[in-house]
């Protein structure tokens, strides 16, 4: 406070004293100074500012070398392409554990400031780093394709790292999202392969992040094409993404937002190509896993559900010694990005917790320290009460899975509807729920799980206000409710469309009436054709992923149910016709039954609250 106080009167004193010019110049001098010393490889500078502000330091091992790095590193594949990557060296070291980083970014100064940061960071505390570029990225050679070619390009990389004179025998990897990817591609390789990984955001099944409940998430799919197409990577603008989602069909979304776009196309048309998405998540990864993973996920990350899987098929399938050391730590993150939570300050941050654990896990699995790891089975983020705790597994074994069933008097729709939730089973019947769903008027998306910065968490009061949306509220809380686990709501239908949609989300009701979103689904499918105009009710079950929440005191628990939630999911068009090249849509006439034998319900992981 005194130096922020200090420096307004300094500034004070320069506007007085009619200086400005000259306080602007010196400025500018220091900042050329610091960009001149950081572009002729002198690091200190942008180190001391990182290791100031923005790198976790608390309870982590002191720096104790120098370091010195090499630019343009590495070898040619099998196939004749050349791998490069930065090598940063610990001073005084000649044989070294190795941290292996395989990015699919371009070498932009911002991001080679960035690698170079975390680098010099590791290598600070006696790692070599290697930083590699996968194939079309951040220098290497070949044409750049997200996800197809990690596996072998990865395993020519680690026997390219056992002969080289610094490495020891001892290997970790570190990487978010798809250069999480590029570990999992490896993780059944030994002599040479990983002992250690640090996997955030990312899971073995990249065909399920892309068709949860069989629908198309459309808004993380184009960000990723705007974002990676061609050589380079790009920014991506919201008015790209609006103008690509727009219009139909969907597989032109990427020629309306940036250009033509062949990962983009192949992800659409190949849905249900075995062949296809065994090339990129391979078989049973998580069966033949061979050294311990800690997996860090996001309650608003589009990979959550499959990450968390991947941590029970460890535990279940792996061998023993890798299971009892694997991790999972689940926080208020979206893809990469910090969420703001409904009354805090600010977002926890993101990337600086996607490196804090990451020295004591290496140091503790590669043998390089005595300390025990103090880590526990599970680490969660419990939100509302906005606290960390630790659990032993997953889903927590005192979960009290309790219905919560829907009730109206036919008029559920918007928030001025009749809808509510309770504990109790209707008593005999109850008049269905009715709406109407129309491919060309969807309802928008507000926050979610998904790629860019649309993704976390949002108010729902508007989405709420339309007719399309059915809302059904508990009365104010008496006491504190713990949701924590997998969510579900199991639902009988009709519709008149011989494919659509049903789309569920759970929303936290402040006192104020502010609403927001915890999790969501969606359940993409086909239906028979009714019988004489008869509408028979079929029995759905939505995966709305978990989540962990305490829905405080006053606060209310509500479900809204629709047919769409556009673009973080494509639309059904309602036609039957193949949904990437459709573009005839038309209105389906959707109904929700709740009755003594039609029993619609929330099914909620409560988690008995622990008073503090």
């Amino acid at each position: 406070m005194k130096i922020r106080d200090g420096f307004s009167d300094f500034a004070k004193m320069i506007f007085r004293t009619g200086r400005l010019k000259i306080f602007v110049f010196i400025c500018f001098v220091i900042l050329s100074g610091i960009c001149f010393v950081i572009l002729s490889g002198y690091a200190f500078p942008i180190d001391f500012i990182a290791n100031r502000f923005f790198l976790p330091n608390q309870g982590i091992r002191k720096a104790s070398n120098g370091v010195w790095t090499e630019r343009d590193v590495g070898f040619t594949t099998s196939d004749g392409i050349q791998l490069l990557a930065d090598v940063h060296h610990p001073k005084g070291l000649k044989k070294t554990a190795t941290i292996l980083i395989r990015i699919p970014f371009t070498k932009t100064f911002g991001n080679r400031v960035r690698s170079d940061v975390i680098g010099r960071y590791w290598a600070r505390r006696g790692y070599t780093v290697v930083v590699q570029g996968t194939r079309g990225r951040y220098e290497s050679g070949g044409q750049f394709y997200p996800l197809i070619h990690e596996r072998e390009d990865g395993i020519e990389t680690l026997h390219w790292l056992a002969q080289q004179p610094w490495y020891d025998g001892r290997l970790a990897m570190w990487g978010a999202s798809a250069f999480g990817h590029t570990q999992w591609a490896i993780a059944d390789q030994t002599h040479p392969g990983p002992d250690a990984l640090f996997v955030q955001i990312a899971s073995t099944n990249f065909r399920e992040m892309f068709y949860p409940g069989n629908a198309f998430s459309l808004e993380s799919g184009l960000y990723w094409a705007i974002k990676s197409r061609g050589d380079r990577d790009r920014e991506v603008s919201i008015a790209d993404l609006e103008r690509g989602v727009k219009g139909f069909p969907i597989i032109e979304a990427d020629d309306r937002a940036i250009g033509d776009t062949n990962f983009f196309n192949d992800w659409l048309l190949n849905q249900h190509n075995d062949a296809y998405w065994k090339a990129i998540d391979g078989t049973n990864r998580t069966h033949t896993l061979q050294a311990p993973i800690l997996l860090m996920a996001g309650w608003f990350d589009p990979f959550l559900p499959t990450q968390i899987e991947d941590f029970t098929n460890i535990i279940t399938h792996a061998k023993e010694e890798v299971a009892s050391e694997t991790r999972l730590i689940i926080g208020p993150w979206g893809h990469a990005t910090s969420v703001k939570l409904p009354g805090t300050q600010e977002a926890l941050p993101y990337r600086r917790e996607s490196i804090a654990p990451s020295i004591p896990w290496f140091d503790y699995q590669l043998g390089i320290s005595n300390e025990p790891l103090k880590m526990s089975r599970v680490k969660i983020f419990v939100m509302g009460e906005n606290r960390w705790r630790d659990e032993n597994e997953w889903p927590l074994a005192r979960t009290q899975y309790t219905s919560f069933y829907l009730h109206s008097n036919g008029a559920a729709n918007s928030l001025d509807g009749n809808g509510w939730l309770d504990n109790k089973i209707p008593n005999g019947e109850e008049t269905p729920d009715t709406y109407v769903y129309n491919p060309l008027d969807p309802v928008p998306s507000a926050g979610g799980a998904m790629l860019g910065e649309r993704s976390g968490i949002q108010l729902q009061n508007t989405i709420e206000s339309r007719p399309d949306v059915l809302v059904y509220t508990t009365p104010p809380l008496s006491e504190p409710v713990e949701v924590t686990g997998p969510v579900r709501a199991i639902l009988y239908v009709s519709t008149d469309a011989p494919s659509t949609d049903f789309t569920a989300k759970l929303v936290d009701v402040h006192p104020d009436g502010l609403a927001y979103n915890l999790c969501d689904g969606i359940l993409r499918r086909d239906y028979k054709p009714t019988q004489n105009g008869e509408k028979a009710p079929v029995k759905i079950d939505i995966d709305l992923w978990p989540t962990s929440n305490v829905f405080l005191k006053g606060h209310k628990i509500r479900l809204e149910i629709s047919s769409s939630n556009f673009p973080r999911y494509d639309r059904n068009t309602n036609t039957g016709e193949f949904i990437p090249t459709a573009t005839r849509t038309v209105s389906a006439t959707q109904t929700i039954f709740h009755s003594a034998q039609y029993s619609s319900r929330l099914i909620l992981p409560i988690t008995p609250c622990t008073k503090f």
